[in-house]
C-alpha cells in the first residue's frame, strides 16, 4: 500500500515504537532470565526472606519482557506488511497494555508504601549478589539504578561502601564522604514522591495512545485500500484496474465523511 503525509508518520512512529518496545524487552527478560537461572542467584531461593520478594521482582521481570517481545513481533510484522488481521492483533495487545497500566498505576498509588519497601528489598537483593558476585550484568544493573537515584549502595558512604565502585560521581562537595543510601531513597520516591512515579505511568501511557492512534490510522487505511480495489474490478474483463491511488490522512478524512 503507497503511503503519504500522516500516514507514513504513522509507520514510522509505530517502528520506532517497536524499536524502544524490543530494547527494552530484551532488557527486562534477559535481566529476569539471569536472575532466575544463574548460579550465583541460587541462594536466595533459599531463604524465605529472600525468595517471596525476589521471586515475584524476577517474575515480573520475566513476564514483562516476554509481553513486550510478543507486542514488537506483531507490531513489526503488522507494520512493515500493513496487514489488517496483525494490526488488529496489535491495536488490541496495546489496548490491553495500556489498560493493565492504568490498573498497575492505581494500584501503585493506593500501596505506594508497601510497594516502595518490596522494590527496597529487591534493590537490597541485587545489592548484595553484586558484592558476593561482582558479575558484570549485576554491576551495570546495580550502577544504572543508583546514578538514575542518584544514591550510593546501602550505606550511603560512597568511600566505605562495599560496591562503591557503581556509585555515581559526586555532584557536591559532600558527596565523596556521604550520599543517600538506596534503599532508603527507593522508599522515599514511592512514598513522598507518588506524583513522579505516576508521571511515569501517564507517560508511558501517552506512548501507548500515541501508537495504538497510530495503529488505527494504519487499519482504516487498508480498510479503505481493499474497498477500492474491490470497487476497480470489472467483472466483463475478470480483472482489476492496475492505477493504485496513493493514500494519505486527508483523503482518509474525505473518506470517512463521505
Amino acid at each position: 500500500m503507497a503511503l503519504d503525509g500522516c500516514g507514513l508518520l504513522c509507520k514510522y512512529t509505530l517502528l520506532m515504537f517497536n524499536l524502544i518496545f524490543a530494547l527494552v524487552g530484551f532488557v527486562f527478560l534477559g535481566l529476569g532470565l539471569w536472575l532466575r537461572f544463574s548460579d550465583g542467584t541460587r541462594v536466595f531461593y533459599e531463604f524465605d526472606d529472600f525468595s517471596s520478594t525476589f521471586n515475584m521482582a524476577v517474575t515480573v521481570l520475566i513476564i514483562t519482557g516476554l509481553v513486550m517481545l510478543i507486542v514488537v513481533v506483531f507490531g513489526v510484522y503488522s507494520t512493515c506488511n500493513e496487514k489488517r488481521c496483525t494490526l488488529l492483533t496489535f491495536s488490541a495487545l496495546v489496548t490491553i497494555l495500556a489498560g493493565a497500566l492504568v490498573v498497575f498505576g492505581v494500584i501503585a498509588n493506593s500501596r505506594k508504601q508497601e510497594i516502595g519497601f518490596r522494590i527496597a528489598d529487591f534493590y537490597y537483593s541485587i545489592y548484595s549478589l553484586c558484592v558476593a558476585n561482582s558479575h558484570p550484568v549485576l554491576a551495570v544493573t546495580l550502577t544504572f539504578i543508583q546514578k538514575l537515584l542518584h544514591c550510593c549502595g546501602a550505606t550511603g558512604i560512597p568511600s566505605l561502601d562495599f560496591a562503591k565502585e557503581t556509585c555515581p560521581d559526586p555532584d557536591s562537595f559532600s558527596d565523596p564522604f556521604t550520599m543517600d543510601a538506596c534503599p532508603g531513597v527507593i522508599v522515599d520516591v514511592f512514598i513522598n514522591k507518588a506524583p513522579l512515579v505516576m508521571g511515569l505511568f501517564v507517560g508511558t501511557g501517552v506512548i501507548l495512545v500515541v501508537a495504538l492512534v497510530c495503529s488505527i490510522v494504519l487499519l482504516t487505511l487498508t480498510k479503505r485500500e481493499q474497498q477500492e480495489i474491490t470497487a476497480r474490478y470489472n467483472p466483463l474483463t475478470g480483472s482489476y484496474q492496475t492505477l493504485q491511488p496513493i493514500l494519505s490522512c486527508k483523503s482518509l478524512v474525505g473518506w470517512t465523511s463521505y
